[in-house]
């Protein structure tokens, strides 16, 4: 389907077209059983808190009203435009992302490698991009886009840490039922994607394109500290995905995420969708 007829479709067909694409099935919009169309519903139907939740430089006071500062990464700039003179100011390592959409993260460990020109077109591919129209999440067309500027984290051996994606479904009473996904080597030329449960097991599913490891990955030090932050910040939702980085057994804020791939991302096998879509109340 070209871009210019994808543009023409109303959003619900979109992704319909695009869940029967990845998933295999058309999705039940009126009546979803499984995960990934209860999270496209989300996506055509957000609540109004999504989108100010969801903006990676907004949802920075949220967290820190919620678990404290000390979970922040720290923030080094979020100025109005990125201009040469915010570029000189920048130390030597740094991320720079965008707050209105995802994969939108750039890791400078030498600022010498890269000019100003080569870091503000990037800048501005990202800020023209309207989020929204990728995969008609329509939380992300309330979202201003910005480009900010974080501390580069890096673990014990001086490698980015690996993002811990925890799938918190709320319960009725108790802490919420929580699935870790583990990418490892996100920025690397190895990246993989491991699925756990809250007491580390490792289970036999895949989430999207990420191969699975050879082998499970050593128990975190700090997994219940993973799992206690993620508890707190999915506490006033059904269902979010909070992401955390855990470098030398600290516990930092990626991002709260409420429609993963606005429903439209295969699980193998198969019926970890329904499993998943049974939490998801």
């Amino acid at each position: 389907m070209k871009d210019s007829a994808k543009e023409l479709l109303p959003d619900a067909i979109f992704l319909s077209l695009l869940h029967r694409k990845q998933i295999g099935r058309f999705p039940r919009l009126l009546h979803p059983i499984t995960f990934n169309e209860k999270i496209l519903r989300r996506s055509l139907r957000p609540d109004p808190r999504y989108g100010a939740l969801t903006d990676k430089l907004a949802v920075r006071d949220y967290v820190k009203a919620k678990i404290g500062e000390k979970h922040l990464i720290p923030l080094i700039s979020a100025p109005p435009l990125f201009t040469e003179a915010v570029f000189d100011q920048l130390p030597n390592a740094f991320v720079m992302k965008a707050s209105h959409g995802s994969s939108f993260v750039k890791i400078v460990r030498d600022k010498s490698q890269y000019t100003f020109g080569h870091l503000q077109q990037m800048a501005a591919q990202w800020i023209s991009t309207d989020f929204y129209k990728i995969a008609r999440e329509r939380h992300y067309r309330e979202i201003p886009p910005r480009i900010f500027f974080e501390t580069l984290l890096l673990d014990e051996r001086g490698r980015i840490p690996a993002d811990y994606k925890v799938h918190c479904f709320g319960e009725r009473s108790g802490p919420p039922r929580m699935f870790i996904v583990v990418i490892s080597d996100r920025f690397g030329s190895d990246t993989r994607g491991d699925v756990y449960d809250a007491q580390w097991n490792n289970l036999d599913v895949t989430i999207g394109d990420y191969p699975r490891s050879a082998a499970p990955q050593p128990r975190p030090h700090n997994l219940e500290s993973i799992l206690g932050t993620a508890a707190l910040l999915s506490e006033d939702f059904d269902y979010v995905r909070v992401d955390l980085y855990a470098p030398n057994d600290d516990v930092y804020f990626g991002e709260l995420t409420f429609t993963p791939g606005a429903g439209v991302v295969p699980m193998r096998p198969d019926r970890f969708d329904f499993e998943w879509g049974r939490f998801l109340t």
